[in-house]
């Protein structure tokens, strides 16, 4: 047993085998340092004034390339022919591009929108009929987490084809307001009303000034826009806010906003409904 024993330990564990072991314990972990240095030396010199997705799109390229360096120095240093791996991996690689062409495209979109800088990390956007905020730009694809906490997947190639808006890219927005008066109302008295709302609500700008446009005379009333101007963080706060400003204020000094009045007919043979008039005692 212990002939067997010796016989198996001169054979597999001879020098050589241990100074092959170390230099690929000492590839690995001296490869995984340079990567990790790397990728620091990057994020903080050349990509330090760069936007957060094109920092992770480096990231991912300085990753993927350094592993995959490593894991050729670790086969080569296991005696494997690098030429006939590299001539391998060249007819792989024509196979897989010409199979992935979608991929390839999706990659080359992402380049253009990382330097086209429309919109970041963070950004609410609207991309067709999907809006939300900018989760992540990957190589393949961005992802776009909506308002109700859910996650769209958009291909790059679609992105750069299609219309996109960008609401909060800059830091300062404006709200519009669709309002209607009544004839009979004073419209330098809704004016004053409305800027003194305006003025009076501490989530609203005093430069840019608030707007307004009496836009035409319609079927029930006089339709006016209103627009106040605010920091984009504040939206949801700046919408409830004002519209309860407008509505306090209208109410306060009398000011009749119309609506639509509805009649129901249900055919020829109900009877109409009876109005009465009573008579003021």
């Amino acid at each position: 047993m212990d002939i067997l024993e010796n016989n198996f330990f001169s054979r597999y564990f001879t020098i050589e085998f241990l100074h092959e072991t170390i230099q690929i314990v000492l590839i690995l972990v001296i490869g995984f340092l340079f990567v990790r240095l790397l990728n620091f030396v990057v994020r903080r010199s050349i990509t330090r004034n760069a936007s957060e997705q094109a920092k992770a799109i480096f990231h991912k390229i300085i990753t993927y390339g350094g592993w995959a360096l490593i894991t050729l120095l670790v086969l080569s240093e296991l005696g494997l022919r690098l030429s006939a791996l590299l001539g391998a991996a060249g007819v792989v690689g024509i196979a897989v591009g010409i199979a992935s062409q979608k991929s390839l495209g999706n990659i080359i979109s992402g380049f253009f929108l990382m330097s086209d800088k429309t919109f970041e990390v963070g950004d609410v956007i609207s991309v067709g009929t999907k809006t939300g905020v900018v989760h992540s730009l990957d190589l393949l694809s961005i992802k776009l987490r909506t308002f109700d906490n859910t996650l769209i997947r958009i291909p790059n190639d679609s992105i750069i084809s299609t219309e996109i808006t960008n609401i909060t890219r800059f830091p300062i927005r404006r709200m519009d307001f669709k309002l209607q008066v009544a004839y009979k109302e004073s419209l330098p008295k809704v004016k004053q009303l409305l800027f003194e709302a305006a003025r009076a609500n501490p989530l609203c700008l005093d430069e840019p000034e608030p707007f307004l446009l009496f836009k035409e005379f319609g079927a029930s009333g006089v339709e006016l826009q209103f627009a106040v101007w605010f920091e984009k963080s504040d939206y949801v706060s700046v919408k409830n806010s004002v519209f309860e400003d407008i509505k306090q204020s209208f109410d306060k000094a009398g000011i009749e906003i119309p609506f639509q009045h509805i009649t129901l007919y249900a055919g020829s043979d109900t009877r109409p409904l009876p109005i009465r008039h009573f008579a003021a005692p």
